[in-house]
């Protein structure tokens, strides 16, 4: 779950890690109390979930209280298009209107999951103020990397030598910084924390300018507050519809419109697409606990994506019977039928596992516009030359 930078800065203040002042404007009345209540010069920050803000036009700098006014109430509304946005880009609802800082080095700092090592990485650079990736293509030595074991945590020790490396002034200071990103991100169950920059004014303090700060979607229970930052605004519609039904669902670009239970059975799933020359639409898991409620919002999602050629339920019985699935997946296509005709392209039904002959028998006769199919090959064959023959 990613969140706004003005709400990744709240949180590293939390831990002790000093930040610029700002405030966040969702309308005329925010950016005038936040001009009043800061002092110029100003930042003036779009919020959106995207990097390359500056180049598309989303971070600007007001030298007076009259010029802030005027930049916020330009930029809010405003579609911002990045790299990381695609073509549609993002409208901006909320700014961050910060003081500036003066700068005399910028660095970049972060924590992120080392899955390969079972660790934690600090990934450190005295190249900051831009985005790692172009770092490493430009200049990867100037790249640290050094593995945390998270039995041990940060020492002392471990930052000062990573501090003498970038060539910071302050180090006590950069080791509070590095102890406070650790705790966050163990105590909040962080997938990533990173400040770019963190800055060393001319008075040698160190000082987050900007971050970014991740979680790892499969702990919010434990933690309400940071499930309650999420910004709903910020997600696909579809996403965010799938999320209300403890469906798991991201937009891909081809045809193919998936629905399969189990991430690992959804990963083949579109893998198989993709060996036979298909693209799937997106992936879909529908959980272990399928239900036929749960099937029909699948369905309406996969429907409300105006690529979808052909749908393709690939679903493997184990905790959950096929035959049970099978009742969900007619009922669901009959009662979207009934409502509004949603349902005009075929569906390639693949089932295995508990109960899978009784589902497929319950398929066959059902007089609906589904293709049963037994082995997994055979329906993601099926689903890619239809999908193609209707592109024709």
């Amino acid at each position: 779950m990613k969140i706004h930078e003005y709400q990744a800065k709240a949180l590293l203040e939390e831990y002790g890690i000093p930040v610029n002042r700002g405030i966040m404007a969702e309308n005329s009345d925010d950016i005038s109390h936040a001009v009043k209540s800061l002092k110029p010069p100003f930042v003036i920050k779009a919020q959106i979930h995207s990097g390359g803000r500056g180049k598309a036009g989303g971070v600007k700098i007001a030298n007076t209280t009259c010029e802030a006014v005027q930049i916020s109430g330009d930029m809010l509304g405003k579609t911002l298009v990045t790299k990381q946005t695609g073509p549609k880009g993002r409208i901006v609802k909320k700014l961050l209107i910060a003081e500036c800082v003066d700068i005399k080095k910028e660095y970049y700092v972060s924590m992120t999951l080392d899955s390969e090592n079972s660790c934690i990485a600090l990934v450190a650079s005295g190249a900051g103020g831009v985005e790692i990736e172009e770092t490493a293509a430009e200049n990867p030595d100037s790249i640290i990397r050094r593995n945390i074991d998270i039995n041990i945590g940060v020492r002392d020790y471990f930052l000062r030598n990573i501090a003498s490396m970038l060539g910071v002034d302050d180090v006590a200071g950069f080791i509070r910084i590095g102890r406070g990103m650790f705790e966050l991100f163990m105590e909040k169950d962080c997938s990533m924390v990173e400040i770019n920059p963190l800055v060393e004014t001319p008075e040698r303090a160190l000082i987050a300018i900007d971050a970014k700060v991740t979680f790892d979607d499969n702990a919010l229970f434990r933690h309400p507050d940071i499930a309650g930052l999420c910004d709903i605004n910020e997600l696909d519609p579809k996403e965010a519809e799938a999320g209300k039904h403890s469906l798991n669902y991201i937009a891909l670009n081809g045809s193919v419109g998936c629905m399969v239970n189990g991430a690992g059975l959804a990963m083949a799933t579109m893998d198989i697409i993709n060996a036979y020359g298909g693209k799937p639409a997106n992936f879909l898991d529908v959980g272990g606990n399928t239900t036929g409620d749960s099937v029909a919002e699948a369905f309406k999602i996969l429907l409300s994506n105006e690529k979808v050629r052909v749908i393709f339920v690939n679903i493997f019985g184990g905790i959950v019977k096929c035959d049970i699935i099978a009742e969900g997946i007619i009922n669901a296509i009959k009662s979207l039928k009934s409502d509004c005709s949603m349902i005009d392209i075929p569906i390639v039904v693949r089932l295995a596992g508990n109960n899978s002959e009784k589902g497929n028998e319950l398929l066959n006769k059902s007089g609906l516009n589904i293709i049963s199919k037994t082995l997994m090959a055979d329906a993601a064959k099926t689903c890619v030359l239809l999908s193609q023959e209707s592109l024709k």
